[in-house]
């Protein structure tokens, strides 16, 4: 992380004293050691390493996008160096993450991570056309998570898999089972939006973006025309109105949107932990299962 410049130097220390939960390499690391019995090798570093990096790239450019202050309870690195300056530094990470992948040949990894941004950057710009005109079908959502989120969960487990175990059936099974868990972990997300308890983002933020989520896509889609007319009208015009964004998360949860929405997660994560059966006991694999069930019941 250390550079020449003193500057960079201070905000990537910053960036390393409030990191999160790091989940993302642990998945990498867990993946690796449930197939080769514990044994981790310096590519499966590397690969930790990379995903972090690009994450972390991922999230300081994300605040600048969403003109966000705050971060993990922090102020956010545009709050305190201002926009020009977070760009430059996402743009950093990124170019250390994608070198540290070539100065090692690690090409095949550096292609899993390459595939993951640029999904990610798709997703992202989906879901800006979509909620221009609020006309998310249940398909185009799941599209959206994939890429947005569930890419880069699948590309930590296939990282892991292609770390230990190159071109082997297992890169592409352990990426399908990250996916699952990615598309588990962004409908737990949205279902923050509805709850009543303070979770690091305000209640019915996504609602004030404009953001369809899965609760309200299928109360819209099963409302009646003049429910589904208020909605919209709620969710365009009134989004800023902290009486209607209510109004509009008690008719979410009352004409059953949370419910669907907890259904469908928990097939995400029903289908994810079925590809880990297929694996020897081991408490690698015991870790993991773990983690699938941390991001269902995870309270924020």
């Amino acid at each position: 992380m250390s550079s020449r410049v003193a500057l960079l130097n201070k905000i990537t220390h910053f960036i390393v004293n409030r990191k999160g939960k790091q989940m993302r390499p642990m998945f990498v690391f867990l993946v690796a050691k449930m197939l080769t019995k514990g044994e981790v090798n310096d590519r499966t570093y590397r690969g930790a390493a990379v995903i972090e990096l690009i994450h972390t790239a991922t999230l300081v450019h994300d605040d600048v996008v969403d003109d966000s202050n705050r971060r993990r309870g922090f102020f956010s690195i545009n709050a305190l160096w201002k926009n020009k300056i977070a760009v430059l530094v996402g743009d950093f990470l990124l170019s250390k993450g994608l070198l540290l992948s070539i100065d090692n040949n690690d090409f095949d990894l550096l292609k899993i991570i390459s595939v993951a941004v640029r999904e990610m950057s798709e997703g992202e710009l989906l879901q800006i056309e979509k909620s221009r005109k609020l006309d998310i079908t249940e398909d185009v959502y799941y599209e959206i998570i994939r890429q947005k989120t569930a890419t880069l969960i699948a590309a930590c487990c296939s990282l892991g898999a292609a770390a230990v175990q190159p071109e082997s059936e297992h890169v592409e099974s352990m990426r399908k089972f990250g996916e699952l868990i990615g598309m588990a972990f962004q409908i737990k997300d949205d279902l923050f939006d509805y709850g009543e308890d303070k979770i690091g983002k305000p209640i019915g933020i996504d609602i004030k973006e404009q953001k369809m989520t899965l609760p309200l896509i299928y109360v819209l889609n099963n409302a009646s025309q003049k429910d589904k007319k208020w909605l919209i009208n709620s969710v365009k015009n009134h989004n800023k109105d902290k009486q209607r964004v209510q109004e509009v998360i008690s008719f979410v949860k009352a004409s059953g949107g949370l419910d669907y929405a907890i259904l469908q997660m928990k097939k995400y994560q029903a289908e994810a932990s079925s590809i880990l059966d297929t694996y020897p006991e081991s408490e690698y694999k015991l870790s993991l299962q773990t983690l699938i069930d941390y991001v269902i019941e995870r309270e924020k």
